[in-house]
């Protein structure tokens, strides 16, 4: 029995194993891995066209030295709107709602971006700091702004995934249990909540999505400003 709406967040374990590892790796399992054939299956062929897509939309702003990251970024995207989807299944567990999660994949990508532009345009990348056209007095408190807001993209990359799938979560289960408990009260007051939950579901889905895509957009972002 769940003694709070938070334990559905709680990392599970089966006989001392963390089953998050599991939740990690099963999404790449569930990929149809292309074939040496001329033609793939309509499969395949969808997979391949999304991709690229995505590929294309992320990339087409950013300079072409920054397009040896289309590999890891588009692998990111498709990872983690996987795993967010599967997270909607009844029974599941979702790895997105654990911060330390999402700071492990945050911090390293951002850190990378960060030091790419250290090794190859220092001076433009210091130049972030200091605005142009800062009057003088003002030029030490923005310098400390900006390396403030320059250590925050991280932890508001990791917090933004964590807080949105988390607050989705909680609310669903907040209406379900809702509408459970007034259907043999009100039934009529129970359909109307159970059509609301529905509409909640699939702006979750949308949610799920679309947080997987700005997480990899925002790192996008942070790359197109460091090559």
């Amino acid at each position: 029995m769940m003694l709070s709406f938070f334990d559905q967040f709680a990392s599970p374990n089966y006989m001392g194993i963390p089953l998050i590892a599991l939740a990690i790796v099963l999404p790449w399992i569930l990929f149809p891995t292309p074939t040496s054939r001329w033609l793939n299956n309509r499969l395949l062929t969808l997979q391949g066209w999304f991709i690229n897509r995505v590929s294309q939309q992320i990339f087409l702003p950013i300079n072409p030295g920054g397009h040896k990251w289309a590999m890891l970024f588009t692998s990111l995207l498709v990872f983690l709107i996987t795993i967010n989807m599967l997270g909607l299944l009844p029974y599941t567990f979702t790895p997105t709602t654990q911060l330390s999660l999402n700071m492990a994949f945050a911090v390293p990508l951002w850190l990378a971006t960060v030091i790419i532009g250290m090794r190859n345009q220092p001076t433009a990348a210091l130049g972030h700091l200091l605005p142009e056209g800062t009057p003088g007095p003002l030029i030490p408190v923005l310098i400390v702004i900006e390396t403030i807001s320059l250590f925050i993209r991280p932890l508001a990359l990791g917090v933004r995934l964590t807080a949105n799938l988390t607050a989705g979560h909680l609310l669903i289960q907040l209406i379900a249990t809702g509408a459970f408990v007034l259907l043999p009260i009100m039934p009529t007051v129970a359909i109307l909540t159970a059509t609301v939950l529905f509409l909640l579901t699939l702006l979750e889905v949308a949610v799920a999505m679309i947080q997987a895509y700005v997480f990899v957009l925002l790192l996008s972002l942070y790359l197109q400003e460091n090559v």
